[in-house]
């Protein structure tokens, strides 16, 4: 990455904070970076429409959230919440061992509210896959509905217990805290929570579609409500609805009868079409979707390449082939294995990019989480064009906006030599010399 930028135009970008709709401080994310750049203006996070709620107390007037609460109020009486409590046991934004903290902090607070018990405490790793490891979901879906896994009433302890085996917080298997008291049986109400859809899909699918991707016993007649919508196609009842994204990139490409191609290996197959065309699953006229099968492994510093190979070979194959006037492609190895902390993986799966911070300066741990640094906006360019084009830089007092994710669709536009439609408030950074 570093010769790269040498050599041809590159500029810094802001993604983070206000800058992609998030709280301000809030480091971005996959889903936030890819929705901002192929929508073209800053997209508002659901988390902030959520905050924002709260703040002016219409969370708890919300017509759906209530009518969840209604439902198990005059049926059984059993609502469930599902979803990763301030991160509980995400491991990707917080410290890999900080699930028996915010455990405690929950623990407190319930039993301030006098509201409430914890029943299953389950890692990321099985209740969150979004690579269709169907086998990981059902260790978690098994502890949820069956209650197979570890008993013990004591959940801060059974962590703490885990920590010891070296198991940290997003591979923990189910944890039974309240036993069949606190299974999800027949007739219940379910609460998904999380807001970020991806790592939700999976586990919410299972639950609430007809098709079940592996044996499994589910509890009938359940109600289910997501805090976001997961899915276009989910039947869910959704509390907050996104927002209408008219005019994305790939929208506008294809309105422009230009033909493109999309191009990831699994586990950021999402990202490269439902985020980046918007948060919809709608192909658009014209675009390609290539998704190559990333490898089945446990984690992927056992295999730090990943499919790496195979989507630069489809890449290659694509642009060689000359019939395409916009190629969009993710390289998962640097983010997927990044997260796992094992440093030696990472250094595999980056080799030819800047690897400045993969530990933590003040603990020297390994630095599993997203953080808030600007990133690299590179334009590759012939020989020939160097002297053509290159980019406006941020000026210190000037009345634009530093440059964001939202500027890079109407800068590629620009350099297609297309305009940008009215929706989209980002701006060029082209610069034509």
């Amino acid at each position: 990455m570093d010769t790269i930028g040498k050599e041809h135009a590159q500029r810094k970008l802001a993604a983070h904070g206000v800058a992609v709709g998030l709280s301000e401080g809030l480091m971005g994310n996959s889903e936030v970076g890819h929705l901002n750049i192929g929508a073209g203006r800053i997209v508002w996070q659901d988390i902030v429409r959520i905050d924002v709620s709260i703040r002016k107390r219409e969370f708890d007037k919300d017509k759906t959230i209530l009518q969840s609460f209604e439902r198990a109020k005059s049926g059984n009486g059993r609502l469930h919440f599902l979803g990763s409590m301030t991160r509980l046991t995400l491991s990707r934004d917080t410290a890999p061992r900080s699930a028996a903290g915010y455990c405690q902090d929950l623990l407190d607070f319930m039993a301030k509210e006098k509201y409430g018990a914890l029943a299953t405490v389950v890692g990321r790793y099985y209740a969150m896959d979004r690579d269709k490891r169907w086998e990981r979901v059902k260790v978690a879906v098994d502890g949820l509905v069956g209650g197979v896994g570890e008993v013990n009433t004591d959940a801060v302890a059974a962590i703490k217990q885990s920590y010891e085996k070296d198991v940290t917080d997003e591979f923990m298997k189910p944890v039974i805290v309240n036993g069949d008291k606190g299974r999800i049986k027949d007739d219940d109400t379910l609460f998904f929570f999380n807001y970020r859809s991806d790592r939700m899909r999976e586990i919410s699918a299972v639950f609430g579609l007809p098709h079940k991707p592996m044996e499994v016993t589910i509890p009938t007649n359940l109600h289910i409500t997501t805090m976001s919508r997961y899915n276009s196609e989910y039947p869910f009842a959704v509390a907050f609805p996104p927002q209408a994204m008219t005019n994305v990139l790939a929208q506008w490409l294809a309105a422009k009868s230009k033909k493109q191609a999309h191009i990831a290996e699994t586990e950021k197959y999402a990202h490269v079409t439902f985020f980046f065309n918007g948060g919809v699953e709608a192909q658009f006229t014209d675009e390609e979707r290539h998704m190559i099968a990333s490898p089945k492994v446990a984690t992927y510093d056992l295999q730090p390449q990943m499919a790496v190979q195979a989507v630069a070979d489809k890449v290659a194959e694509v642009v060689k082939a000359d019939t395409h006037d916009f190629v969009m492609c993710n390289f998962a190895p640097p983010d997927m294995v990044g997260h796992t902390g094992k440093f030696a993986a990472a250094v595999q799966a980056i080799t030819a990019t800047d690897a400045a911070q993969m530990l933590n300066a003040e603990t020297g741990a390994p630095h599993t989480a997203h953080t808030c640094n600007h990133l690299p906006f590179i334009m590759a360019i012939p020989p020939r064009s160097k002297d053509k084009y290159g980019f406006v830089q941020d000026k210190e007092g000037a009345e634009d906006e530093a440059g964001a994710l939202c500027d890079v669709a109407p800068t590629v536009l620009d350099l297609m030599g297309l305009e940008k439609p009215e929706e989209m408030t980002g701006r060029s950074l082209l610069l034509r010399k």
